[in-house]
């Protein structure tokens, strides 16, 4: 149990700052901010991929297309949060 913690917490972070690499511009969020958006983006991802492939394979935790999907779904969630939130924080 502390060993899936620990790796959500790893996958979570690398996705994340993947995501913040990718998307242009400055995001003012924090690590643990960094690691819940890799988490998050891991759910998006993980559910895309079910809609898309109909299949949900269960060979173990680290698998490169979880990885990848974990990525893509942090940049989707990166990009929905800097057009909704970036708006509100903006201050003229």
């Amino acid at each position: 149990m502390i060993g899936l913690i620990i790796s959500l917490i790893v996958i979570g972070l690398i996705a994340g700052a993947i995501a913040r690499l990718v998307i242009p511009g400055r995001q003012n969020i924090s690590i643990p901010m960094t690691i819940l958006l890799g988490i998050l983006g891991s759910f998006v991802g993980g559910f895309l991929g079910f809609l898309i492939f109909q299949h949900d394979p269960m060979d173990g935790f680290f698998q490169p297309a979880g990885i990848i999907g974990s990525i893509i779904g942090a940049i989707i969630v990166l990009f929905i949060w800097t057009r909704f939130a970036g708006r509100s924080a903006v201050r003229r």
